[in-house]
């Protein structure tokens, strides 16, 4: 591992301290301001927050911050959290005019506006209703709410949302590929604004959520304690940092105040076949429960998730056309709340999976594919106090082992035709890693110069460490006649290891400049001991509000530092690869080419490479800009343009000598990645009971073929073609996404459809070498489109002479994905010396399911 010098990490915490000084310079002068006359801070503002559901039922908060502002004319505020019942209070305050708010994401904003008399004891009860907007960029009553609003857009699924949505595993991706900007190929990859998921990022209650070493969002989070998920298209807040593509925020429930139970899907579903029942197809009971310990003080709660699922792959003949999944999740969550200003979450996560067969495809037999293993766990704890002052520090501390490994079905050589795969796959590896995050931050309370202004910094400490090894077997490449063309050896231990640290800090002020005026700033400092030794990220955005603050305004940009994968930081240590070419004429075979593993940053030469740990960071510089406007009462409507550009991403290109039998795999930080979006959203929401949008994307995605997530992650690819620039694999140009809750007016049904439909992705023809044929990814898949629907009914339990039923639920209903049973195909044989070139297979029919849950 490279160790920085001493200098090089004091100039980054000398150059992060002046800038955290200058902001708390700032904010000291407030400090300063005298009291007010006891004699007169006689009255009190006191109350509850409750979220109340469409369905009517009512749940209280805790640990929600309260913000008070006021007396008119001046803008000092007051901040208090909510106890365990919900409850809130705001003594000694002098008369005058006051303005109370309370915000979580996930919900509309709740203000509300007193005017205080001396003595007076005035009673606020917040209720917090649970937006079901798919794109959480609503246009407030008042324009004073445009101004507390993040600047950036997002895309939210709230809980309620998540509950309604059209879900066959109850998995992240399925709910993420619904966002405008998120794409989710044939082959099951996320992609965030035109990169993987793997140079994405995942957190939950602001810690890091992925595989320490992949980086991909592998470890998995139960829908049952979800609050919400937001997708970040150009974040502007300091606070986040370590990815160059796309963030992804989950906001976690509280443990519920009295105890409750939900026991969903505990019905498996049969595989039948000419008739009769061969076995079980899937099998996804989920049981929830949870309540208050002690009272007013320590709460629990539980998920339980167990997967069995059989799942066939078109394309291929039964019975060896299926794949296995078998998974359980437990997510346990504690929260104690200390004090009124006090509150304690404890949350842990097994999450142990078996995949089999997981990558086969029209192209790819059972025989060729891969095992999948993981074991792990994620331990976090979130502390939030705040002192008299109003100062509330927020602490975060999280670790997690993850154990994965990927086996072949057998020891036999590797065989690719034109007409796909055989024999057994060529890899096998197993990896353990650690990793560590804790992120203490101070929330100043909002301080007046100028307008208002909310300052918040902090710290971030990583460590990631990881060793395991990976150990290859030959493979060949066969003509279409069957004669061995080329053939790949390996050799060397390929045992790896890493271990990456970093510290970062962040400060931030959103500035409430008028009540129709915004601006957000700030900066993130980070140091790397593989990656860069100092770099500065900073972030703006602004938001203004027209019409009363019926049109909004919105525009921000930022730069994004990433990880350095710790996949790249091991590179060197993998097996070298030993090609041997045939029918070289006049010779039967070439002389092998060894391919030697080495890290070529940019300016060196493979003659002079220089030191092998990775010396830097992928680098994005973002920006977007949008409006929106209140066409009427019930219509919204949205349009904005996003681009982001990406540099030093790490790619891997083998290089072959001109002569000589001794060439180079190449890992270079050199690769480059864009992203352009326009986006048109329309919003209808007629009533409380209705919510309907409908999107329209165009988007373009360019960059680096050969990154090492794509070429490494999930599994290393057989064949590792040289780098090209080109069209992404994830590019669609065109996307509509139309969706809607509505609960009908005949038998308390609720319907949920989603409909989805966008340009086919792009595939390359490919040469008997399996080389690039033609221009990658020039041609195409047909055009998808799905049409997914959810509907069901919430049965409301009355057995007499039982109390204890009263409030139970039981949800009955049924789903279906593909409904119009669209060819979506998902296989393509794409080499030409192949007589089935150009020939679609493998399409996705329509899935039905029912769905059967008890609760209260």
């Amino acid at each position: 591992m490279k160790k920085h010098s001493n200098s090089a990490k004091f100039a980054s915490f000398k150059a992060c301290g002046a800038f955290l000084l200058a902001l708390v310079m700032f904010a000291i002068p407030s400090f300063a301001r005298p009291a007010a006359d006891p004699q007169a801070s006689t009255a009190s503002i006191a109350g509850k927050v409750t979220v109340r559901t469409i369905e009517g039922s009512v749940n209280n908060l805790a640990g929600i911050t309260v913000k008070l502002t006021g007396p008119a004319p001046e803008t000092t505020s007051r901040t208090e959290l909510t106890d365990a019942d919900g409850h809130y209070e705001f003594t000694h305050l002098a008369p005058g005019s006051y303005t109370t708010e309370a915000r979580l994401e996930g919900f509309d904003p709740w203000i509300a506006k007193v005017a205080l008399s001396a003595g007076q004891a005035a009673v606020l009860d917040a209720s917090l209703q649970i937006n079901t907007i798919s794109e959480q960029l609503e246009v407030k009553a008042e324009a004073t709410d445009i101004a507390t609003e993040s600047v950036s857009a997002t895309s939210t699924v709230s809980e309620k949302q998540l509950d309604a949505l059209p879900l066959r595993t109850q998995e992240l991706a399925e709910a993420l590929s619904f966002s405008p900007s998120v794409i989710r190929t044939h082959e099951g990859k996320l992609n965030f604004n035109g990169q993987t998921e793997s140079q994405g990022m995942m957190l939950v209650d602001s810690a890091e959520n992925v595989d320490p070493v992949a980086g991909s969002f592998a470890i998995p989070i139960p829908s049952g304690v979800i609050q919400s998920i937001q997708v970040y298209n150009t974040p502007d807040s300091a606070e986040f940092g370590g990815f160059s593509g796309g963030l992804t925020r989950i906001e976690l429930k509280s443990p519920p105040q009295a105890w409750a139970y939900k026991v969903m899907d505990f019905i498996p579903a049969f595989r039948a076949k000419q008739g009769s029942i061969i076995g079980i197809a899937n099998m996804t009971p989920r049981l929830e429960f949870g309540g208050p310990i002690v009272a007013n003080k320590y709460t629990f709660f539980e998920d339980l998730t167990y997967e069995f699922r059989r799942d066939p792959v078109r394309g291929l003949s039964w019975p060896f056309n299926e794949t296995y999944r078998r998974s359980f999740i437990s997510f346990t969550q504690f929260q104690a709340t200390l004090s009124p200003r006090h509150v304690m979450n404890v949350n842990v996560n097994f999450f142990p999976q078996n995949l089999q067969f997981i990558n086969i495809n029209s192209l790819v037999p059972q025989s060729a594919s891969v095992d999948y293993r993981r074991r792990g766990v994620s331990a976090g704890v979130s502390d939030s106090y705040q002192f008299e002052s109003g100062v509330i520090l927020n602490t975060v501390v999280r670790y997690t082992r993850f154990d994965s490994s990927t086996y072949a079905q057998g020891p036999a050589d590797m065989e690719i035709t034109p007409e796909g795969w055989g024999g057994n796959f060529f890899n096998n590896w197993a990896r353990k890693a650690n990793q560590f995050e804790a992120l203490p931050s101070l929330q100043l309370p909002t301080k007046s110069w100028l307008g208002r202004h909310d300052l918040k910094f902090g710290t971030d400490v990583l460590y990631r460490t990881y060793g395991g090894d990976s150990v290859s077997h030959p493979l060949q490449i066969r003509a279409e006649d069957g004669s061995l063309v080329e053939q790949i050896d390996f050799q060397g231990a390929g045992l790896l290891r890493a271990t990456s640290e970093e510290i970062s800090e962040f400060a931030e002020d959103h500035w409430t400049l008028t009540s129709n005026f915004s601006i957000n700033f700030g900066g993130r400092v980070t140091s790397q001991s593989i990656g860069r030794s100092l770099a500065f990220a900073p972030r703006g955005g602004l938001a203004y509000s027209l019409r009363g603050g019926k049109t909004v305004l919105r525009a921000g940009a930022g730069v994004l530092y990433g990880h350095v994968p710790l996949l790249a930081a091991g590179f060197a240590d993998n097996q070298e690869r030993v090609i041997s070419m045939f029918n070289c004429s006049p010779l039967p075979a070439c002389p092998p080419i060894t391919l030697v593993n080495l890290y070529i940053p940019r300016g060196a030469t493979a003659s002079a490479p220089g030191p092998q740990d990775p010396s830097s960071t992928p680098r994005t510089l973002t920006w977007n800009a949008e409006a929106e406007s209140a066409v009427s009462r019930t219509i919204s409507v949205r349009i904005g343009y996003l681009d982001t550009r990406t540099r030093d991403l790490f790619i891997v290109d083998p290089m072959l000598p001109a002569s000589g039998t001794i060439g180079v795999l190449a890992l270079t930080n050199t690769g480059t990645s864009q992203y352009r979006q326009a986006e048109l959203t329309a919003h209808y929401r007629p009533s409380e009971r209705a919510d309907v949008n409908l999107t329209y994307v165009w988007s373009r995605a360019r960059g680096d073929l050969n990154a090492l997530s794509d070429t490494f992650v999930p599994f290393q690819a057989p064949v590792i073609r040289p780098n090209a620039y080109g069209i992404s694999s994830s590019d669609i140009p065109q996307r509509v996404i139309a969706g809607a809750l509505v609960h009908l007016p005949w038998w308390k049904l609720i319907v949920s459809p989603v409909a989805d439909v966008h340009s086919g992705f792009p595939y390359s023809p490919l040469d008997v070498l399996q080389n690039y044929a033609a221009v990658p990814n020039s041609a195409r898949f047909p055009m998808y489109f799905s049409l997914d629907a959810k509907i069901y009914r919430d049965i409301v339990l009355h057995l007499p002479f039982l109390d204890s039923a009263k409030g139970r639920k039981i949800r009955v209903g049924v789903f279906s994905l593909n409904a119009t049973n669209h060819q979506n195909f998902h296989d393509v044989f794409y080499n030409r010396a192949s007589p089935l070139y150009g020939t679609f297979d493998g399409n996705q029919r329509r899935f039905t399911g029912f769905v059967l849950g008890l609760g209260e």
